[in-house]
């Protein structure tokens, strides 16, 4: 019998987390539900989760500080939001920290469940993926390390999130090609829309900054079409 994803719940209204937790159980999914983002720190030191759902207006910790602590101390865990907040703003700034979802409340159970499904589909890759989350990329003076997340520059590491580390790979391995946002957005995304267009430039802009010691390299953006990864 294969291991049931472990999910990570976040969410303060005891109401709205006991039903999902107990939907998510009732779906095959290994819930631990924290009532806040202290709780949810706590479960991520003890545990393994295969992805986190945080609700963005919490006391003392919301949502938006505890997605950066996961950034910092666990990069190789996804996460979604679910928020009441409807502001473009607000849905921009939890893509830009890294999100790979953004749900709106009032949360449609089964929606959730297939957005949930979808992105562990995607994140794992289905079979074959073992091997390809091995495959180490040369680029320029840099040297990425997708299995760990990680860009070398010389004795320079620097960590990358889940969404960073798959966007370089995918560029590196289409190096000086064009790379549709339609293409990119499907393959890493899953879906193209508005919020994943935005969320998309904020990541290039991240890979830009790290790509930039190397003056041979550079993501060139080619107006309403799309990205490419020059190399001379």
């Amino acid at each position: 019998m294969a291991d049931k994803n472990k999910i990570l719940l976040v969410e303060d209204d005891t109401s709205l987390g006991y039903l999902l937790s107990e939907y998510l159980k009732m779906k095959g999914f290994d819930v631990h539900w924290a009532k806040n983002g202290l709780e949810g720190l706590e479960i991520l030191n003890a545990q393994t989760v295969d992805l986190a759902i945080l609700d963005v207006m919490m006391p003392d910790m919301d949502g938006f500080t505890l997605a950066g602590k996961i950034q910092s101390q666990y990069p190789q865990i996804p996460f979604i939001f679910l928020t009441a907040r409807s502001l473009k703003i607000d849905v921009l700034k939890g893509f830009s920290l890294g999100a790979v979802d953004y749900l709106k409340k009032p949360i449609d159970e089964e929606e959730l469940v297939v957005r949930i499904r979808s992105l562990l589909s995607r994140l794992s890759g289905g079979p074959g993926k073992e091997d390809q989350d091995k495959i180490i990329y040369k680029v320029g003076a840099y040297t990425l390390f997708t299995d760990k997340q990680e860009l070398h520059f010389r004795d320079e590491i620097i960590r990358l999130t889940g969404r960073e580390n798959e966007l370089l790979a995918y560029l590196i391995a289409h190096e000086n090609e064009l790379c549709s946002h339609k293409d990119i957005l499907i393959q890493l995304w899953g879906k193209n829309d508005y919020f994943n267009q935005k969320s998309l430039n904020v990541f290039v802009s991240h890979l830009r900054k790290y790509l930039g010691r190397d003056p041979s390299l550079s993501i060139e953006n080619i107006h309403r079409k799309g990205f490419i990864l020059k190399t001379e």
